[in-house]
């Protein structure tokens, strides 16, 4: 019988173990590279809030009102405003003239110096809260040559503002009436009205001291020699080419006249008569304007400021050199407004002969609650608003003007354009008394605008102010 054999066990094959591929798939890759991404974006967004909450709280705190604030000092550290204290604790009147250019934490005014600028006045830092210290501005203002000039309006109202046109430092601004910030707001309704506003820096009817814009237009457009040459008559009025009339304020009139000598007139058919005579085109009274910051014809141009504070630009209405109301307002009524402010502003640009401007400010320099002082000024220009040749031209007729007609500024190399403006609100008509200038001395560079408002004869004048301006800025810078 045949031996059965069993059958010998197959050996098991062993599967082949596969290369471990150790590199991640690439979906995890993508996904790593993301997460790094995200932390990195996250540690940068960490460091931005840090640094956000350390500089930027007063911002914030200040625009709470939950922010104590600190002062403003004038330029010898006279207090202006102070917020760490009852306003009550300072002697009568000691804000009185600046209080709507100053301003305080009231809420009351917005286009104030305080108003503008509080996140700097805020006593808070992100380490020490409300307890840091005091922070402060100081402005370049003169506290005492500015009460002088305030006082020098006596019971009228009106508006003056000068600045040193080679620094650029305000000097002097005030406004009148003036809400006083110690008496407090429960009154507010029957306060005069423009208490809380400051007028140097709204746009008034300027009256003949446009004539200065009209003078520099016509300089730039056919020549000094050619201008100055030119003779009109004034028999006390003159009929355009429409049979408008053009009055002029001496009603028997000036005879024939040359320009300086009409500029010092300040007659009206004189410079009306230029204005239609072709002479000097339309077209270049209105590049002239423009390129000076007027808004002509309803274009635009671009409002001013003054550390935060928004002054409007200019504005004329020019259509036709034959019509009245295009007469009318290159000798500055119809429809013509210019500020106080960049009345003084041209005025700078004519002071240094160059045509262009040192741009005024108002605040020095800032000095945080831990007491570190930072400067604020910095030298700008406003570039080349009228030729250098019409600049120096117009700063010769006007300084001609002082030594001839202004004995009360005797003693200063002055130059100057009064204007009378008529005026017309709500149907109330008046006028109001203008004086545009500069001063060529050393100890008293300024250029100023001064406003009187509803003058009547018998009142102060225009130049009586500035004098005292003069005087009080003088005494400033000795």
């Amino acid at each position: 019988m045949p031996v059965r054999r069993e059958p010998r066990p197959r050996k098991l094959q062993r599967p082949p173990i596969p290369e471990l591929d150790i590199s991640a798939p690439r979906s995890m890759r993508r996904a790593g590279k993301g997460t790094g991404l995200l932390l990195t974006a996250f540690g940068a967004a960490l460091i931005y809030l840090a640094y956000t909450l350390v500089t930027q709280s007063p911002v914030y705190m200040a625009k709470s009102g939950k922010a104590t604030y600190g002062k403003v000092f004038d330029r010898t550290g006279d207090v202006l405003f102070d917020g760490t204290q009852p306003l009550t604790n300072y002697q009568w009147g000691q804000f009185s003239d600046v209080g709507n250019l100053i301003g305080d934490t009231s809420g009351q005014m917005s286009n104030t110096i305080v108003s503008r600028n509080i996140d700097a006045l805020a006593n808070y830092t992100f380490s020490y809260g409300n307890n840091a210290g005091t922070a402060s501005l100081t402005t370049t203002l003169s506290h005492s040559a500015n009460r002088a000039v305030f006082n020098a309006f006596g019971y009228k109202n009106g508006t003056a503002i000068a600045y040193n046109w080679q620094t650029g430092e305000v000097m002097v601004c005030v406004s009148k009436p003036c809400v006083d910030i110690v008496q407090g707001y429960e009154n507010v309704d029957s306060m005069p009205s423009g208490s809380l506003l400051c007028k140097a820096f709204s746009p008034i009817v300027p009256g003949s001291t446009q004539k200065v814009s009209t003078l520099l237009a016509a300089y730039q457009s056919a020549g000094v020699d050619t201008i100055n040459a030119l003779e009109y008559n004034c028999s006390g009025a003159w009929t355009n080419a429409n049979g408008d009339v053009i009055k002029c304020h001496q009603g028997y009139g000036h005879g024939t006249q040359n320009l300086p000598t009409a500029f010092a007139n300040s007659c009206n058919p004189y410079f009306a008569q230029l204005v239609q005579s072709g002479v000097v085109p339309l077209s270049a009274i209105i590049s002239a304007y423009t390129k000076m910051g007027y808004a002509v014809n309803g274009e635009k141009a671009a409002s001013m400021e003054l550390n935060g504070i928004v002054i409007p630009a200019a504005s004329t209405v020019l259509k036709d050199n034959t019509q009245f109301e295009t007469q009318w307002g290159a000798l500055g009524q119809g429809k013509t407004l210019v500020s106080p402010y960049q009345l003084m502003l041209w005025q700078g640009a004519i002071a240094n002969g160059t045509g262009n401007a040192v741009k005024p400010y108002l605040l020095a320099s800032k000095t945080s609650p831990k007491g570190h002082e930072t400067k604020l000024a910095s030298r700008a220009d406003t570039g080349e608003m009228f030729t250098p040749e019409s600049a120096q031209a117009v700063q010769n007729v006007m300084t001609q003007n002082v030594r001839e007609h202004y004995g009360t500024l005797s003693g200063y190399t002055c130059g100057v354009k009064s204007g009378t403006a008529q005026v017309n609100d709500n149907g109330k008509e008046y006028e109001n008394s203008l004086l545009v200038g500069f001063c060529l001395d050393e100890q008293c560079p300024v250029a100023f605008c001064i406003v009187i408002e509803e003058r009547e004869s018998w009142d102060v004048t225009t130049a009586q102010i500035a004098r005292t301006l003069l005087d009080a800025v003088s005494a400033a810078r000795s």
